[in-house]
């Protein structure tokens, strides 16, 4: 297992070793000696079809660092960091995951977290830090124009609530950072 910084701070790519055979593989996703990240307590897996676009969401408070893996299928996963005292404060930063690539993002805290699914099939791994709270969840609208992501599908599959998000903008008004 290999850790890759990024040029945002706290944000790491992590490339996972693979073992195949004649009857299947068997992949290390998370090695608390490796990865030495100690505050992850809760797991979850989501499956999202083909053209379907989620987030880009956050928790206001009882913040999350996200550890994400795909274990089948493909994703466009991006992310913004909220950070106001980062110096990438508002700055975006896209990864393809797959199943194939083996690689993870590590997602720390005080960003908003999106994918967008290539595959008929995707099954995406989560470790966090915290737990889901509903009544803190928000977000940040997808196709925001002033955050500049490009996306590979302009008409993407969103959820109602998605389209209703708040623009940066309107982020930066309401809380100024996370």
């Amino acid at each position: 297992m290999k850790v890759i910084n990024t040029k945002i701070k706290g944000l790491k790519i992590i490339k996972q070793i693979s073992h195949r055979d004649k009857r299947g593989s068997l992949r290390e996703i998370y090695i608390k000696k490796i990865i030495k990240w100690n505050d992850l307590i809760f797991d979850y897996a989501t499956t999202s079809k083909k053209n379907v676009l989620r987030g880009f969401h956050f928790q206001s408070k009882y913040k999350q660092a996200k550890f994400v893996s795909v274990l089948k299928g493909k994703i466009f996963d991006c992310v913004i960091d909220l950070r106001k005292t980062s110096k990438t404060y508002g700055k975006t930063y896209g990864i393809i995951l797959s199943e194939k690539n083996y690689l993870s993002l590590y997602i720390p805290e005080g960003f908003a977290h999106a994918y967008y699914s290539f595959s008929p099939e995707n099954i995406i791994y989560y470790k966090l830090s915290n737990y889901y709270q509903p009544k803190f969840e928000d977000g940040i609208l997808w196709n925001d124009q002033t955050l500049k992501v490009k996306w590979p599908n302009k008409k993407p599959i969103v959820s109602k609530k998605d389209k209703k998000l708040r623009s940066f903008l309107n982020f930066k008004k309401t809380y100024r950072s996370l």
